[in-house]
């Protein structure tokens, strides 16, 4: 594992991974989800180079160890300028070799935003438990209280309220996340307001994807909507797969069966190089 730092447009410095293989079949430029960071998909960007692909990922601003004030972003176009960044040097470290973006929940849901509003050149575009809709219903007045602090104060931040024990059905891995220094459950007003906008937005896109795209949910998700992302996978256009997973809770990569997950999506990348 090869740690990295790169420096965005707002000057901030963003904490970055490379893992590394020789030869690589395809390269995973890899976007984790809300309150984590890069380094818990360690196990699963090993597994991946095991089996012939490198991957690279980064911890958004506020995040992780980069810099930026916690689970803050002042907006949409910022968080998508650092994914493109995360592709810039993706590209630059495998050259000619075949990208795909992939993204995890709220970096799924920021994946997907990526692509139907920049319209990049990729190998194949993978989302897992995306950000489309949650599986619960906001607080209406947490959401009414957002989008006034958003203007007069958007950086202040709120619990997001997010249930870890519904993260896998693996004990292991909710202990390991609640004791993670490096997670938080924090969200600012600009952000938070920005994310729900930028879901509702899939949730009500009808386009054509350019490129192969797999979008995976776990069909017991109680954080994200399995039911938004079959629907979005049925309304679009283009070479679109969806598979649902019996059960599963939404880090579909930490359940006890994450290496038929890995597999399958090993299985879709090898079919579209």
């Amino acid at each position: 594992m090869e740690k990295l730092h790169w420096t965005n447009a707002q000057g901030l410095q963003l904490f970055a991974v490379n893992w590394p293989i020789a030869s690589p079949k395809a390269v995973i430029a890899l976007v984790h989800g809300q309150g984590e960071h890069i380094e818990r998909y360690s196990h699963m960007a090993a597994w991946y180079n095991q089996h012939g692909i490198a991957v690279m990922g980064f911890d958004h601003q506020g995040y992780g160890r980069s810099g930026g004030k916690k689970g803050h972003a002042p907006d949409l176009d910022v968080l998508l300028d650092d994914i493109g960044l995360l592709l810039v040097k993706t590209r630059s470290a495998y050259p000619g070799v075949p990208l795909f973006l992939y993204g995890h929940s709220m970096g799924g849901g920021l994946c997907l935003n990526y692509v139907t509003r920049r319209n990049p050149e990729l190998t194949g575009l993978i989302a897992t438990g995306p950000w489309i809709r949650l599986a619960f219903e906001a607080p209406v007045l947490k959401v009414v209280a957002g989008r006034i602090l958003r203007r007069f104060m958007p950086t202040l931040t709120l619990p997001t309220g997010l249930v870890a024990h519904f993260i896998s059905h693996d004990e292991e891995v909710v202990q390991a996340y609640l004791h993670d220094p490096l997670v938080h459950n924090k969200l600012s007003a600009a952000a938070g307001i920005a994310l729900l906008e930028a879901a509702k937005w899939l949730d009500n896109w009808v386009g054509t994807f350019q490129m192969p795209v797999l979008l995976q949910h776990g069909g017991g998700d109680k954080i994200t909507s399995p039911q938004a992302t079959k629907r979005f996978a049925e309304r679009v256009k283009g070479d679109i797969t969806y598979q649902e997973w019996p059960d599963l809770y939404h880090e579909i990569h930490n359940e006890k069966i994450k290496e038929q997950v890995f597999d399958y999506t090993y299985n879709w990348m090898i079919k579209h190089l």
